[in-house]
């Protein structure tokens, strides 16, 4: 059985690549811009999906508590759709990146409306990153984060340059 394999270019720190890829180190973060999500982002998903469960589509329902608590803001947001904005950042700054796994926890939902932004971390050089999704509320005249969604990614980064220093150890 084969075993998959970081897809990483490695250059030596004494020679830099003529067009260097992006680079990254334990720690670095990145950031999309904010994202609201609409009726239309959902019903298109809904749409692609098959998921037209009332609580996303139906603000009536949604409010009414028919789906075990009522939702006083209205239509929620499918998790997966709101999740689609951590693969949608890597591969901005990846081209190329492919996901292997992820793992979420829905924190808190995002309605309908909601201003979201992505945040992922890397907490293993080449495949994994700590991701976040916040939303944004105003209280009080001043602006907010509430996390909804936390998890992490596995993904294979083509195009990042790693020095000779943070090459992975290829095992024997």
């Amino acid at each position: 059985m084969r075993r998959a394999v970081p897809l990483v270019r490695t250059v030596s720190t004494a020679a830099a690549s003529a067009s260097p890829g992006p680079s990254l180190k334990v720690g670095d973060a990145l950031r999309s811009a904010r994202r609201r999500f609409t009726a239309d982002d959902v019903a298109a998903y809904a749409a692609v999906s098959g998921d037209r469960n009332p609580v996303h589509l139906d603000d009536a329902f949604a409010r009414s508590g028919s789906a075990g608590a009522a939702l006083p803001r209205g239509c929620l947001v499918h998790g997966m759709l709101a999740a689609s904005l951590f693969p949608a950042l890597i591969a901005s700054r990846f081209p190329g990146a492919l996901y292997a796994s992820q793992t979420l926890r829905f924190m808190a939902p995002v309605y309908v409306g909601d201003e979201a932004v992505a945040e992922v971390r890397a907490i293993h050089i080449s495949v994994k990153f700590v991701t976040n999704c916040f939303t944004f509320t105003n209280a009080d005249d001043r602006e907010e984060l509430t996390l909804s969604i936390n998890g992490e990614v596995m993904a294979f980064l083509p195009t990042l340059e790693l020095s000779q220093e943070e090459a992975p150890i290829a095992a024997e």
